[in-house]
């Protein structure tokens, strides 16, 4: 079985956010491989141990994406792509049609991603690839069973389940509570970084940036606004009740 997982690398949760200039700061913080492809990752080696085959991994971006390369690798993955040609990099739009131009190259079965970057929460890249590779798509699964051609999955449905059928090749983009992925081991991690990776050009790809620039852009980037610390109403119930009245009504606007 061909199996590939599209993958981000993201900036870490954990990091303190500090924006400066209308942008996140990026000088000195941490990158991760973003959480939800993790998911992603997990369930295409369980896949590969079950059926066999291989894993191939593959993103876009700087030269530091390939530490959510190496990551995946360790964790288990066989072959790694890295497509790191700024004239490529972009917004959803751009990015799905970078990667449609590298897997119509390619045999595949199943596609997996995760369900969205942490960083820009879009959740639009898998669908527009999908359909530009005019294959099945299921997003947010919860489980993933494969029986031949068959595929069924379950679904997050806005809190609800709902099971969905497709034929290979599929796109699926995973979910928290598909599986719990596993830590890279240590020789995992020390196989990984001496891997090459396959680093495709905008020429390899037959892809012109230009033709497929950004159709949307960021504005502004900012932080929400300091709660101000809460108020502590003095006096007996019924005064305190009528207080609370006339801030919600005169200072909250909220009645």
């Amino acid at each position: 079985m061909n199996i590939f997982v599209a993958l981000k690398q993201t900036f870490d949760t954990e990091e303190k956010i500090v924006v400066e200039n209308g942008a996140v700061k990026e000088d000195g913080v941490r990158f991760v491989l973003n959480p939800y492809d993790e998911y992603a990752v997990e369930e295409a080696i369980k896949l590969r141990d079950e059926f066999g085959g291989q894993v191939t991994v593959v993103t876009i971006g700087p030269d530091r994406a390939q530490e959510a390369l190496r990551t995946a690798l360790a964790m288990g993955a066989d072959d790694a792509v890295h497509i790191s040609d700024e004239s490529l990099f972009g917004d959803e739009f751009t990015v799905s049609n970078v990667l449609a131009s590298y897997f119509k190259g390619k045999e595949f079965d199943i596609i997996l991603t995760g369900n969205q970057a942490v960083d820009s929460g879009s959740g639009q890249t898998a669908v527009r690839l999908a359909e530009l590779l005019n294959i099945a798509h299921i997003s947010t699964i919860t489980k993933l069973e494969i029986s031949g051609t068959d595929v069924v999955a379950h679904r997050d449905a806005e809190g609800d389940l709902e099971v969905v059928g497709a034929k290979l090749p599929v796109l699926v983009t995973c979910q928290q509570g598909l599986n719990d992925p596993r830590y890279p081991s240590l020789i995992g991690i020390r196989k990984a970084n001496k891997k090459p990776l396959d680093t495709p050009a905008a020429g390899d790809l037959g892809v012109d940036g230009a033709s497929i620039g950004a159709k949307a852009t960021v504005q502004e980037t900012f932080l929400p606004a300091a709660k101000a610390a809460g108020r502590i109403l003095d006096g007996d119930n019924a005064g305190r009740v009528q207080e609370l009245v006339n801030l919600l009504q005169n200072e909250a606007k909220v009645l």
